[in-house]
């Protein structure tokens, strides 16, 4: 890193703690009523919180950079024995077929050693289908009944009897690739040769993955923003998580991670006592001494709900359980923690904290706009001299420390969403004060009425900011507007917020059935030309008085997915040979089998170059069925970025939502005027 860069830094440090002191000690309105005082005091506190976590990721981000610690995946070893495997497939009451996906896809996993992988469907429902569904890929089943103790019993009960020195865990609808272990084993491989050369290095307790998804978020899909911004939870799991590791403190977040056995029996198996187990599991291995990774490389992918109450439920168990396991591991004053583990448990511990103090931070400006209710006793001058240079620098500071998967805008816009419904469930599991036995999230809810009242906290609002605004700034000329630059400023930052959460909340139509997946498949179709018999001689009369003459041609698929594919021919000289409707053969290539399928053509479209064909499956046997799923579902979605696009900003996906819905409001109004 530069000098300019590292001094940049640290007078972005300097300034914003200098700021922090003149708000604590020159700005809290001490003189006023009990219930003024005690927001003022809230306000002054969640600001210092903020940029406490903020100096957190600088510093770990400047000690990974100066460290220039990367994790390579060492390559497998010839001659040298592998450990086996158990593959851990964790099933509630998931729907057969999800899980039929994720057996499907283990049972390709690569290894070396094929036979050292045992494959594991643990069932803690004892349900007569599973146990048929594993039989059927002749994996071995575990099922129990009367589980008390959610995932973590279902677990250790598999565990229980199972003797692999590694095993993986996945949840039901979390589908492997087929490079996962060769993703991590070779780091576990890796560790034994170096702890045999030096006793004093610490062992692997485990390795994450990333947590992927094959299908758009909630932001995403409802904000038309499938190209333009990475899945939500990539932020964590491919940056945050991953910086996590370079301190060799990684954090487990519940599926797609292999482990130690002998860790986990040390520290007594997966915790009971907390919703969020995984959280819990991995500080205790770390805390018993092990260390802890995270690949950046995505080796699984799982379906993530859409739909607002979903979400919402399962953001409220996750805050409740990292609460609880915070409580549990008392991160405060456990004195096994190391340092840099215990900074990264308060920063995990105070990110669910950051939906209050965007509550907060709403409210403010408001209160002042409206009430005239002032929290900070401040002159504009002196805000302006102390405030400012240090916040815009700060804010640069993240900006140029941080991925490309988030900027800090979309951070702000994704806490505020989930602001209302979280903030709450926070203070109360805080309190100690628990809540009913959490379900497992549905991942394909359908909207109710009843569901579509979750948008009335945005709702209330932004109408309350819209007037806040209104009334603050109605009839103000001059300096008058300058001096209240700074309330208008932020109400104007919560008022676009808030409009992203509106279109959040209202929702988009699903039409697809199943998900669609670009992947280049070679392969060939089956065209059969006729002719009557005076055309041509020597072929095989049909029934019809026909000559019938086959071809197989080659194709290249565009996408696939469940239900269909779309592909092109490899020769433009054989465009136009099908017509909508026509069924027809085809075979695609993999590296086991050829995957025979018909599809029925219908649609017929322009490409850049040639026509493109999308049909629909309409005949696919179960064994051609599976090496199909794994066509599909081996290897990260490329119709979704990992990555931001920089030049598409909030602003303009803010103004494509408006035109986009104000188009289906036309829509709508003109088949009314028609009817």
């Amino acid at each position: 890193m530069s000098k300019t860069k590292k001094i940049t830094y640290i007078l972005a440090i300097i300034l914003s703690i200098i700021y922090l002191l003149w708000r604590v000690f020159f700005t809290i309105p001490w003189q006023a009523n009990i219930f003024v005082l005690i927001f003022a005091l809230l306000l002054v506190i969640s600001e210092l919180i903020s940029n406490f976590t903020a100096f957190i990721l600088i510093f770990f981000r400047l000690l990974a950079k100066k460290n220039q610690i990367k994790l390579t995946i060492p390559e497998f070893e010839p001659n040298v024995p592998l450990p086996a495997v158990d593959i851990i497939i964790v099933t509630h009451n998931e729907d057969s077929e999800l899980l039929r996906k994720t057996i499907n896809a283990a049972t390709f996993i690569s290894y070396p050693e094929q036979h050292k992988v045992n494959i594991v469907v643990a069932d803690d429902g004892n349900r007569p289908e599973i146990a048929q569904l594993a039989a059927e890929y002749q994996v071995q089943y575990i099922g129990m009944d009367d589980n008390k103790e959610a995932k973590s019993g279902n677990i250790n009960h598999a565990l229980e009897q199972l003797s692999a020195p590694l095993f993986a865990i996945f949840d039901a609808d979390m589908i492997p690739f087929s490079g996962f272990l060769t993703d991590t084993v070779p780091l576990f491989m890796q560790n034994f040769q170096e702890c045999e050369q030096d006793d004093t290095v610490a062992r692997l307790g485990f390795v994450q993955t990333p947590q992927s998804f094959y299908n758009a978020d909630i932001f995403q899909f409802n904000l038309f923003s499938e190209k333009a911004i990475p899945n939500e939870q990539d932020f964590f799991s491919r940056d945050v998580n991953v910086l996590n590791g370079t301190n060799q403190t990684a954090l487990f977040t519940g599926s797609n991670a292999v482990f130690l056995r002998s860790a986990v029996d040390e520290v007594g198996g997966f915790p009971t006592d907390t919703l969020t187990e995984d959280f819990e599991l991995g500080t205790k291995i770390n805390i018993a001494g092990y260390t802890s990774l995270a690949t950046s490389e995505p080796q699984s992918s799982g379906i993530t709900p859409i739909d607002l109450k979903g979400v919402i439920k399962q953001r409220t168990r996750w805050a409740r359980g990292v609460i609880q396991s915070c409580h549990n591991l008392h991160i405060f004053i456990n004195p096994k923690l190391p340092f840099k583990n215990r900074l990264i448990l308060i920063n995990s511990y105070f990110y669910w904290w950051s939906f209050f103090r965007r509550m907060v931070y709403m409210i403010a400006p408001i209160l002042y706009a409206l009430f005239k209710i002032q929290v900070v006793n401040a002159n504009f001058w002196i805000l302006m001299l102390i405030w400012a240079p240090g916040y815009f620098l700060l804010h640069y500071v993240l900006k140029d420390t941080s991925d490309s998967i988030r900027n800090e805008r979309w951070g702000e816009i994704q806490e505020t969403f989930f602001a209302p419904y979280l903030f709450i469930p926070v203070i109360l599991e805080t309190l100690r004060i628990k809540a009913k036995k959490f379900k497992v999230t549905t991942k394909n809810a359908n909207s109710t009425f009843k569901d579509k009242l979750y948008i009335l906290p945005y709702l209330i609002l932004w109408l309350v900011t819209l007037a806040a605004i209104i009334k603050f700034n109605y009839g103000k000329f001059g300096s008058e507007i300058l001096v209240g630059s700074v309330i208008t400023f932020w109400l104007l930052m919560h008022f676009i917020n808030l409009s992203f959460c509106l279109f959040i909340a209202m929702g988009r139509p699903v039409y697809r059935k199943s998900e669609r997946f670009s992947r280049q498949i070679q392969g060939t179709i089956q065209l059969v030309t006729k002719w009557l018999p005076n055309q041509s001689v020597g072929q095989a009369e049909s029934s019809q008085n026909e000559y019938e003459q086959y071809r197989w041609l080659p194709i290249q698929t565009l996408d696939v997915s469940e239900g269909g594919l779309s592909f092109f021919f490899k020769s433009s000289a054989d465009d136009e040979q099908l017509e909508e409707s026509e069924v027809v053969p085809i075979k695609l290539q993999t590296n086991r089998q050829n995957v025979a399928l018909k599809i029925k053509i219908m649609r017929i479209s322009q490409g850049d170059n040639q026509l493109e064909y999308s049909g629909q499956i309409v005949d696919l046997n179960a064994a051609d069925r599976n090496q199909y799923f794994q066509l599909i579902y081996d290897g990260f979605n490329d119709n979704l970025p990992l990555t931001q696009d920089n030049w598409v900003s909030p602003f303009d996906e803010l103004y494509m939502n408006i035109i986009l819905r104000l188009k289906k409001v036309e829509r709508r109004l003109s088949r009314l005027n028609r009817v």
